[in-house]
């Protein structure tokens, strides 16, 4: 017999890489745009790793990370890629697999 899930489980929880270069304009931007997101889509049910491939270049390595920042959800679902500083909200809404709603893209973005 096969168990299903029921309404009451808690929605999955999604982990999260954010491969950056430092403290760069692209990287500081990359990790205070997915913070965001995070916070306001996945309050309390994501795991976020930030990895400086400057400190920590066998982690790239091994990662097969050719470009910073990029984003790798681990899961739920298929493990996917982003590169850029995050600022497309919808286009990392896709990514994440959630629903973006009528003012996803109105948000601002951190620009400085």
């Amino acid at each position: 017999m096969q168990d299903w899930p029921t309404a009451e489980e808690p929605p999955p929880t999604y982990v999260l890489e954010l491969y950056i270069t430092g403290a760069t304009p692209n990287s500081t931007r990359a990790v205070r745009n997915l913070k965001a997101i995070c916070e306001l889509y996945l309050a309390g049910r994501y795991e976020l790793t930030i990895i400086d491939i400057y400190q920590q270049p066998e982690l790239a390595q091994s990662a097969r990370i050719i470009a910073a920042p990029t984003l790798v959800k681990k899961s739920p679902g298929l493990q996917r890629w982003l590169v850029g500083d995050l600022s497309d909200r919808p286009r990392v809404l896709r990514l994440l697999g959630l629903e973006a709603g009528p003012d996803a893209g109105t948000q601002p973005v951190q620009n400085s």
